[in-house]
């Protein structure tokens, strides 16, 4: 039986914003501001983690709070609590007070309403009991230990959370949004010869958690992760130097995300700290690239109802065919650059600031079938599966490890490789892409990107992609 309560504290954030003290502190604060808001959130979050047959970890929290933030020119006052009280609003609003200094505000114009809805407002928590997460997650580990006998490993985690938010303005403007998101993930180590390697598959999105107890879907995963394993279990050092790189579909795109995605956040461009500032109508990467950020596609990790400042989100096209052609605005940096907002505006929680953040960033299709581009590469590197990278925004340095990775030779995918690295600049391997395959697809729904200490879900993807003359580093001992 479903039991589908609200989250604790829900009615607590509605009632209390609603209150005319409330409403007169929020006039009172910024009338002379030229933009602001007051944010409340109530949120629950559960996580189960079993490893190697134990329950390693169970957690559950919930809280409320607010943030209130006074936008005046360029600068912005903010404070937050977790006391939803008289008393703590109007210590809050002395505080960002600061930002206002003397004379009335140009109060910018009001976000327009949201006219769809992309998920479900039920709670992915109370939809599965926590014996069905017990049984999914002991299954999981029996499963991967019958698929393979060389696993010696496994770990299996699901995950939920459902926060209700509201965001207030002047003159009783009123946002609401609730948002739903799940996470299942397992990973399995094998052990062949002495030798241990891992793999791992994730999935997720803004829907419930029943759907990983289907056994389809949770098998789908575990044979993965156990296949991803076992490909390295043989897999020999990566080669290093210069070569033409083909990126996989799907998850890939996180190299997107990083090496030219956050280059593209208004704030960056604004304050001239990324490689594309300035460069806005010009070709920043090869023919045939279009790279598009959208936060309006169904229970996509990424996707948005509204975004944390109560604009709709949209599908904005960053760089079409090779030419920039636009950026990822909140409020603020829309303001200050002359245009309007594109629903970017996004904050970790109620004790964050908002800034211009990404929401489900991929790249487009192009023309190529993905075997035609395999078939074009005469010596060269697979990589269809990343760990993790780093990257300066501001000169789009990059470097990326794979997790799984392969040896292209006469066209055809050979040996797997462990070890390898990709080293460049987002501007410039942008510019390299010689080939785009058509078919685009979306990671699985487990990316979590990260910028100035904050956290926010996203989506990633990309068809698949050739590269050339990009500089791989590896392990494998040069001969000469």
């Amino acid at each position: 039986m479903k039991n589908n309560t609200r989250p604790v504290g829900e009615s607590q954030v509605r009632d209390w914003g609603k209150s005319p003290s409330v409403a007169r502190v929020l006039d009172d604060t910024l009338h002379r501001m030229d933009d602001g808001e007051l944010y409340l959130q109530s949120f629950q979050f559960d996580s189960l983690a079993l490893s190697d047959g134990r329950l390693s970890s169970a957690n559950f929290a919930t809280g409320v709070g607010f943030g209130l933030r006074a936008v005046k020119n360029d600068l912005a006052g903010f404070a937050h609590s977790n006391d939803l009280d008289e008393s703590a609003l109007r210590l809050a609003a002395d505080a960002v007070s600061i930002a206002g200094g003397h004379g009335g505000g140009a109060w910018d114009v009001s976000p327009p309403r949201a006219t769809r809805v992309l998920y479900s407002d039920e709670n992915p928590i109370d939809l599965v009991p926590f014996e069905s997460k017990i049984r999914l997650l002991n299954a999981v580990d029996a499963y991967a230990r019958s698929a393979d006998a060389r696993v010696t490993q496994v770990s299996a985690n699901i995950s939920a959370s459902w926060e209700a938010i509201e965001i207030l303005r002047p003159g009783e403007e009123r946002y609401s949004d609730v948002r739903p998101l799940v996470r299942f993930g397992v990973s399995v180590v094998l052990e062949e010869g002495g030798r241990l390697e891992s793999g791992r598959y994730s999935a997720g999105g803004r829907y419930s958690a029943e759907r990983f107890l289907d056994q389809s879907v949770w098998k789908k995963h575990v044979d993965n992760a156990v296949r991803q394993a076992s490909i390295n279990l043989h897999s020999v050092p990566a080669p290093a130097g210069k070569m033409t790189v083909v990126l996989g579909a799907g998850w890939p795109g996180v190299m997107l995300h990083e090496a030219v995605g956050h280059g593209l956040e208004g704030d960056a461009i604004r304050k001239g700290q990324s490689a594309y500032s300035g460069l806005l109508g010009e070709q920043v990467a090869a023919r045939g690239v279009t790279v598009v950020d959208d936060g309006t596609m169904d229970q996509r990790r990424g996707s948005l109802t509204l975004d944390d400042e109560g604009t709709p989100t949209q599908s904005t096209v960053l760089i079409e065919d090779g030419v920039l052609r636009g950026f990822m605005h909140d409020r603020l940096s829309a303001r200050l650059m002359g245009c309007s907002s594109t629903g970017n505006g996004r904050r970790q929680s109620y004790a964050h600031v908002c800034m211009p953040r990404m929401t489900n960033t991929y790249m487009r299709n192009g023309s190529h079938d993905p075997g035609e581009i395999l078939a074009s590469v005469k010596d060269g590197l697979y990589a269809v599966d990343f760990d993790g990278g780093q990257v300066d925004i501001s000169s789009g340095n990059f470097v990326f490890s794979c997790t799984e990775a392969y040896r292209v030779r006469g066209g055809k995918v050979e040996e797997a490789v462990k070890g390898a690295t990709l080293i460049g600049n987002g501007p410039q391997v942008m510019r390299q892409v010689s080939m785009v395959g058509n078919d685009l697809a979306l990671d699985e729904g487990i990316a979590t990107c990260g910028k100035n200490g904050q956290d926010v879900p996203v989506g990633v993807g990309q068809p698949t992609l050739r590269m050339d003359d990009v500089t791989v580093g590896g392990t494998a001992q040069q001969k000469g």
